[in-house]
């Protein structure tokens, strides 16, 4: 048996039969296929969702195709049931792709399977064909060797990696081979790097633009001792056997493109359109810093849909993100899907590290919401309390009516209010129409009305109570509210009032604030008319009761 046969000792497809498998894709040719390859290694990091879209919303204008390629070949690390994270975060947040994995296990698209854990066989036969010619070798070195390698590097101040001398088994004699195997010794396959670190490579990255790197020395392993592929071989593969004509990834692998397309070229593959996405950043403290999953919750994509916010607000944050323009965009176009956005490379240009800013996510998040009907904010809100809160989602049950009501102030028309940013604020705004959920005292609502005496204010109240008619429209209502402020204008001047006293006639707002301190525990609420609406007279009069 050849040294071949035993480093490959299964059967294996041909390479020829692989590519008359996987055909070219009969598209137009400006048409981009692009891929999304996110590794089940725990819950999906903002940035893959953000890669996602990307990626997703070229194919969608150019009439391509995206796929969602599952790249789990480091067992090690993969946490059981990321897969369905993954695939849940892209089904929640819209991000629809062409082909590739879905929840039951199934495949969707042609070119499949999507998982590459499922693709050993595709991956070997490629990697025994590079070493058949020569440009892959087995490598026996241990753990140990290496680590003790990169110490002896590091200590003479030189590059570390299994390049040029230190690469013990580029060269070895056939015999060396035979007998490690005949030993048992494990073994991985390193590609046999043609490059020379002194000389640069010059490439045009579609967002970076022309950049030289120095060439690739490094024999990189292409293939691990448990049988499956590095990143390195797999993604090139894939890429190749899929007919992804632009790969658009994170910038962290910028460094690796000498490699990628050597091996690009040694397998016979055509090289692919690359684009690399800056990173989103945060500020932490005076610097700059990629988001972290370990530090920052908002790295991860749960985090957004624990705290409640519409999916549809987080991806068009994201997309104003991606490219400054999407925000004039928008509002321009204030009802169109955010599909019909015209993503470009150069507007990913501009993107260079864009920060997170949670100010300018609750301001979207808060617009989306306030254009939606009180009919579509109660079945939203009791779909994400069902799993979030289950508290709120029985009173949203037993109370239907009412707190559909209460989600009805303010809604509809041009000046909507837009005071929830997400559907885990809401809740302390329903719970004050609700007795057994109020709590104020005496004592606290006469210190938040510390200017008026406990006299004056029950007077106020009496007075107001005395006219007070429910069927009253809101114009009536509010000349009554009118003319108890004028009556009573002295008692209702604040304190910090910086004019000349005896100028201040009263006003409106000032006696609407005693109102909504007394049936609410706060000093802003939604309308107030609609409010005491929503109550009814015996509630309002129950919580007016409070100062007598």
């Amino acid at each position: 048996m050849s040294v071949v046969d035993r480093l490959f000792p299964e059967p294996l497809p041909s390479v020829a039969d692989l590519k008359a498998r996987f055909p070219n894709r009969a598209l137009a040719d400006d048409a981009m296929v692009t891929r999304v390859g996110p590794s089940p290694t725990g819950f999906m990091h903002i940035g893959t969702l953000y890669t996602g879209r990307i990626c997703a919303q070229f194919a969608r204008r150019t009439g391509g195709v995206s796929i969602l390629r599952i790249e789990d070949t480091d067992k090690k690390r993969e946490v059981d049931g990321a897969v369905g994270f993954i695939i849940d975060a892209f089904d929640q947040f819209d991000v629809a792709f062409d082909e590739g994995a879905d929840r039951n296990k199934t495949d969707r698209g042609a070119y499949g399977p999507y998982r590459q854990s499922h693709r050993g066989d595709i991956y070997q036969a490629f990697v025994r064909s590079l070493v058949e010619q020569g440009l892959a070798y087995p490598c026996f070195s241990t753990g140990d060797e290496l680590n003790a390698m990169r110490e002896q590097q590091k200590a003479s101040s030189i590059r570390t990696g299994y390049y040029g001398k230190w690469a013990l088994w580029r060269d070895r004699p056939e015999a060396d081979v035979v007998a490690a195997l005949d030993a048992g010794i494990p073994f991985v396959i390193r590609f046999r790097a043609p490059g020379n670190h002194e000389t640069k490579l010059t490439f045009t990255d579609l967002i970076a633009g022309e950049r030289d790197l120095p060439e690739n020395d490094v024999d990189t392993v292409i293939l691990k001792s448990d049988g499956l592929p590095t990143y390195h071989m797999a993604h090139v593969v894939d890429d190749h056997l899929m007919g992804v004509t632009h790969v658009i990834r994170g910038d962290e692998w910028f460094s690796s493109v000498p490699t990628h397309l050597q091996l690009f070229d040694a397998l016979g593959f055509d090289r692919p359109h690359f684009a690399h996405i800056a990173p989103i950043m945060k500020m932490d403290g005076t610097s700059r810093r990629k988001l972290s999953k370990r530090k920052d919750p908002e790295a991860t994509v749960g985090y957004f849909e624990e705290l409640g916010y519409p999916s549809e607000a987080v991806m068009d944050y994201l997309l104003t993100l991606m490219d400054p323009e999407f925000e004039t965009w928008r509002a321009d176009n204030p009802d169109a899907a955010s599909w019909d956005f015209e993503l470009t490379m150069k507007g990913l240009q501009s993107s260079s590290g864009p920060l997170f800013d949670f100010d300018k996510l609750g301001s979207i998040s808060r617009d989306v919401i306030a254009g939606l009907s009180s009919d579509a904010v109660y079945t939203r809100l009791l779909g994400w309390a069902t799993t979030h809160d289950a508290d709120l989602a029985g009173l949203m049950t037993s109370e239907k009516d009412k707190v559909t009501d209460i989600l009805s102030i303010e809604r509809g028309g041009p000046n909507a209010r837009k005071d929830f940013a997400m559907w885990s604020g809401i809740k302390p705004d329903l719970a004050y129409f609700f007795d057994d959920r109020f709590d104020l005292s005496r004592e606290t609502a006469q210190q938040m009305l510390d200017y008026l005496t406990p006299d004056e204010l029950g007077r106020l109240v009496q007075e107001f109570l005395d006219s007070y008619d429910p069927s009253d429209d809101s114009a009536t209502w509010f000349g009554k509210l009118k003319e108890l402020g004028g009556k009573h204008g002295f008692a209702l001047r604040p304190k910090d009032y910086k004019k000349n006293p005896d100028d201040y006639k009263g006003a409106v707002s000032d006696v609407a604030k005693i109102f909504r301190v007394l049936l609410t525990g706060r000093e802003r609420s939604p309308d107030l008319y609609s409010v005491m609406q929503v109550m009814g007279p015996d509630q309002v009069a129950r919580r007016c009761a409070l100062v007598f």
